[in-house]
């Protein structure tokens, strides 16, 4: 009889850690009533001016659904973060995240390299992995299940370059597509050949020649060849894809080595930052910008958009250096509004009624309309503008959706 009992205790007991065991592995804790997801950026090495922008967004976006009660009912969400600043590191954070804190979401990244690297980890053990910034095409071209993305892919980019030079660009410097010449210089990871390539392959379908590309490591400390390459060719317009540091020496070089073109076009990255500004100072005003929302834009396309804006100075003391906080905010959200509606956090039920979600442009803070592609994972309705520094300011010019002033051609 004795032995019975030690049985039921036993069968018991093993009872109770399964139960637990499942709520780890669903990211769930019923005990705290808390839900997990993973955060993995670069906050520390040459990405990580960006990488932190990007994070604050999701922080930014946890803690106000925390104030108003938590999602599902009233679950509160645990941000678990993890530091990625290579390729190398995001495998092994990916990995703590999944078998160590038990996350069955990752949000991200960011960088590109980084987002490849977290996403072979994510899909190979059944987690959902959301990307809010990085912009290869590639990431959502894999085949894969487990892997959503909000933002706009390297293509869309190199589409709004294209579009924006034939339908605006061209007109106002008095030129035929077929008489303008166009030269890139980019920094040669993923993410700036990428936009490169692609702005290259649409380019020649529209009749515009491409009269020089140059690619640059983001890590050089000089780039008097790639400007004086660029000068030779003698472009009306210049497409320039670069991270800060880069952005910044790139165009001092510009000025030092008198390469004067009448339209220059940056690619987000670098050109969104408000050190930018302050690094190239007065040679940086009537520089394009095609990337990510920014904040001197229509608000009214982009509902929310200045309650982020006070949001962020509360807590951070300053205001917003770049879009990819916004981005990452308005991603953060659309995943918080999935788990509201499936209850927990369970990777199959949230691919599921992701492919339903939908929200029509000018709806969101970014003004980004949300419709995933149910094969790839790719939402459809992200777009890029076009932005001008003026003044020391970011302003949205094109398409007139979003913009806020006419764009200035020299």
């Amino acid at each position: 009889m004795k032995r019975v009992f030690i049985l039921i205790v036993l069968s018991f007991l093993l009872l109770l850690t399964a139960c637990s065991e499942s709520d780890k592995v669903s990211g769930n804790d019923k005990a705290s009533d808390t839900l997990k997801i993973g955060a993995l950026f670069p906050l520390t090495g040459n990405l990580a001016l960006l990488g932190e922008e990007s994070y604050r967004g999701v922080e930014l976006a946890i803690e106000q659904i925390n104030k108003k009660g938590g999602v599902a009912g009233g679950k509160k969400i645990e941000l678990v973060k993890g530091d990625a600043p290579d390729a190398d590191a995001a495998q092994s954070e990916a990995n703590r995240l999944i078998n160590r804190e038990n996350v069955q979401t990752i949000v991200g990244s960011y960088s590109s390299g980084i987002a490849h690297a977290a996403s072979e980890m994510t899909e190979r053990n059944g987690v959902l992995f959301w990307e809010y910034g990085a912009v290869a095409d590639s990431i959502t071209e894999r085949g894969y299940k487990y892997v959503l993305r909000t933002n706009p892919p390297a293509s869309y980019l190199s589409k709004t370059h294209i579009d924006f030079i034939k339908n605006y660009v061209a007109e106002n410097i008095g030129k035929d597509l077929g008489n303008l010449k166009v030269a890139i210089a980019h920094e040669d990871s993923s993410y700036g050949t990428t936009i490169a390539d692609e702005a290259v392959k649409l380019a020649k379908k529209e009749g515009i020649k491409i009269v020089s590309t140059q690619p640059y490591a983001a890590a050089s400390n000089d780039l008097s060849s790639v400007v004086l390459n660029i000068k030779k060719s003698k472009p009306d317009v210049l497409i320039v894809v670069s991270y800060l540091n880069d952005a910044i020496l790139f165009h001092r070089q510009c000025k030092e080595l008198g390469l004067d073109v009448p339209v220059v076009i940056g690619s987000g990255g670098g050109h969104d930052m408000a050190g930018f500004i302050e690094g190239v100072g007065d040679i940086g005003d009537g520089i394009f910008n095609v990337a990510f929302p920014q904040y001197e834009i229509n608000h009214e396309y982009t509902p929310g958009i200045e309650e982020f804006i006070e949001l962020y100075k509360a807590k951070y003391g300053e205001g917003p250096r770049s879009g990819h906080s916004l981005v990452h905010y308005m991603g953060t959200n659309v995943l918080l509004d999935l788990i509201d509606e499936v209850g927990e956090i369970n990777p199959d039920k949230l691919r599921d009624v992701a492919n339903d979600y939908k929200i029509e442009p000018g709806k969101t803070v970014t003004g980004w309309g949300i419709q995933f592609d149910p094969e790839t994972g790719q939402n459809l309705l992200s777009r890029p503008y076009v932005h001008q520094w003026v003044d020391g300011k970011l302003y949205a010019v094109w398409p007139e959706s979003v913009s806020v002033r006419e764009p200035i051609i020299k």
